[in-house]
């Protein structure tokens, strides 16, 4: 996400991997669902992570959903190795390690989508390795839908531990995102977070992931 462009040239080159500089995150209720939101200082940027990739993909058969615990609530992501083995198995090993503790939403665009998973908070940062699982020609990234971000000169499919979650109805996106799964449960906690975004997209106050759980059925 280098720059900042109008939600309707966003589609075009905003899912990018990077983002504002962050120093935002504190102030301000941001109106909307802010009042819903815990106050909760901008947490200490971490340096960027260089991790080994895991090896292997998720159990075939078995169901994983991702408990994000939030400042402003909690929602549930149902995973869909189908589309993204590889993504899908590098988020539960993160997850597990407690790689996005103590992250942010750091990049908030109202209408469109909100982005995690950066432990820098800068949109730069990553787990220091990238997986690739090519979309389909026919997705779409319609709301409540989760994809990895990734910059421009990444093949289709390319992810670190850099999420989106559309709020929009459908954000348009072409088919170059892997899709990692869909909003199960906690929708209206997404859209409250879709609410505290900027005009630069920013987050208006820190919205801080304190703990994604791993539930295996």
């Amino acid at each position: 996400m280098r720059g900042v462009l109008p939600v309707a040239l966003a589609a075009l080159a905003l899912l990018v991997g990077c983002g504002g500089d962050g120093d935002d995150e504190s102030g301000g209720n941001g109106g909307g669902g802010g009042d819903a939101c815990e106050q909760m200082d901008a947490p200490d940027r971490r340096q960027p992570d260089v991790l080994e990739p895991p090896t292997g993909t998720l159990e075939p058969g078995a169901t994983y959903d991702l408990v994000f615990d939030t400042s402003c609530g909690t929602f549930t992501v149902r995973l869909n190795p189908r589309l993204a083995p590889e993504a899908t198995a590098s988020l539960v090993a993160l997850a597990k390690e407690g790689f996005f503790e103590g992250t942010i939403f750091h990049r908030i665009v109202r209408d469109f989508v909100i982005q995690g998973g950066d432990p820098t908070a800068t949109g730069t940062g990553g787990p220091g390795y990238t997986t690739v699982d090519a979309p389909p020609p026919s997705a779409r990234y319609t709301k409540g839908v989760v994809a990895m971000a990734k910059a421009l000169n990444e093949p289709a499919g390319a992810g670190g531990s850099q999420f989106f979650v559309v709020t929009a109805e459908d954000a348009g996106l072409d088919p170059e995102y892997a899709i990692v799964g869909e909003v199960s449960e906690g929708l209206e906690v997404v859209e409250r977070i879709g609410l505290l975004g900027d005009e630069e997209q920013r987050p208006t106050r820190a919205v801080v992931i304190n703990e994604v759980t791993v539930t295996e059925s």
